[in-house]
């Protein structure tokens, strides 16, 4: 194995201006030279040292030609309000907020109508954080949700919406008052397909305990014909301070998904459930998958130029844990950095990766330790 050089993580402190339904706001940042780098506090988007090559369908989407626009120009103008109504009409949405750095306070989450657009496309410029102000999840997508409209009779595999999220910070969302429709601190979606490219999680939490319940950033469910959630030079957490927090996968969990995960940065997040799943007697289970949790059947995750340090667990698999039930996922890293993970038990193969000792892993160019 070659050890990868361990990138810089730098942490820009700046006030951002914040901008919520009620229009309560502060002053906004200063210009900056490239947005994605400081649109507000916290590390940069993406693993710093990833050079994994991005296939053509995982990168950014064209907004060149939007179909809604939230805002005027000014921060004033973007509202959470603004944001909500145009999620609902669906299609390609960017932010005309003016040319600071801008922090938009939710206090609902914005919705996907399933039959409002093939294709949704969040587009935040690099200067758009949404916050859910630690009260509630931000964005939510659900073909098998009947309030959000079906529109195919499977509607657990069917290849629309497709949302993308991208060049956007998603920041203290907060799903732990939902019982339905739990997890997905920030981002909860089933059903379609799902992408996020260029885009950082900072602070979202989801239930702290249950032996299911997890993506203290992002949950996902039904994937259209198993086709990958692709995460690509994205940030979860990334430094002290800034980690994702839930029952199970501090930063993103699954059940039957495939994930492929390319020259991304998951750090500092934190399963805090306890007792593993199924949850042992006399514990309200979860703990597991401090930065990644994929449970259910057949599915692949891959973990391409990325790097996932200092996430913590109090079960197992202090970055990743991988179950398949019926024996038939499998896991591939390459170009990767795992290592200086904490806590967790049970890792037949790699430490701070927990899975069947007969589940197939292909490791290469990557230290794992």
């Amino acid at each position: 194995m070659i050890n990868l050089k361990k990138g810089l993580i730098i942490s820009f402190v700046m006030a951002a201006g914040l901008w919520s339904c009620s229009d309560d706001a502060e002053g906004p940042l200063s210009d900056i030279h490239n947005p994605l780098e400081n649109p507000a506090d916290g590390p940069p988007a993406g693993n710093p040292d990833g050079n994994s090559a991005i296939p053509a369908e995982a990168g950014t989407e064209d907004v060149s030609s939007p179909d809604q626009v939230v805002g005027n120009g000014t921060p004033e103008s973007c509202t959470c309000d603004a944001f909500v109504e145009a999620v609902a009409e669906g299609g390609k949405i960017v932010f005309d907020c003016g040319q600071d750095p801008v922090v938009i306070r939710m206090d609902r989450p914005a919705k996907v109508f399933n039959d409002a657009s093939q294709e949704v496309v969040i587009d935040g410029g690099g200067l758009v954080t949404l916050s859910g102000d630690g009260k509630t999840r931000i964005l939510y997508m659900n073909t098998c949700d009947q309030d959000q409209h079906w529109t195919t009779p499977h509607c657990q595999n069917q290849d629309h919406p497709r949302l993308t999220v991208q060049n956007i910070t998603f920041a203290d969302g907060n799903s732990t008052a939902e019982s339905e429709y739990d997890g997905g601190g920030a981002i909860w979606v089933r059903g379609g397909r799902f992408k996020i490219v260029n885009c950082r999680f900072f602070n979202n939490v989801c239930a702290g305990t249950g032996p299911d319940v997890g993506g203290g950033a992002v949950r996902v469910f039904s994937q259209y014909n198993n086709q990958p959630v692709y995460v690509v030079n994205s940030t979860f957490g990334g430094a002290e301070g800034y980690g994702n927090t839930g029952s199970n996968g501090g930063a993103i969990s699954s059940i039957g998904v495939s994930w492929t995960i390319i020259n991304s940065l998951f750090t500092h997040n934190t399963a805090i459930g306890n007792g593993g799943n199924p949850a042992q007697d006399n514990t309200p289970g979860g703990g597991s998958g401090g930065a990644i949790y994929n449970d259910g059947n057949t599915m692949t995750l891959r973990v391409l130029g990325s790097k996932l340090e200092e996430n913590e667990v109090n079960a197992y698999g202090s970055a990743i844990f991988f179950v398949s039930n019926d024996h038939s996922g499998n896991i591939e890293i390459h170009n990767s950095t795992i290592r200086n993970n904490i806590g967790g038990s049970w890792y037949p193969v790699y430490p701070s990766i927990s899975m069947h000792s007969d589940t197939p892993i292909n490791v290469d160019n990557s230290v794992i330790e």
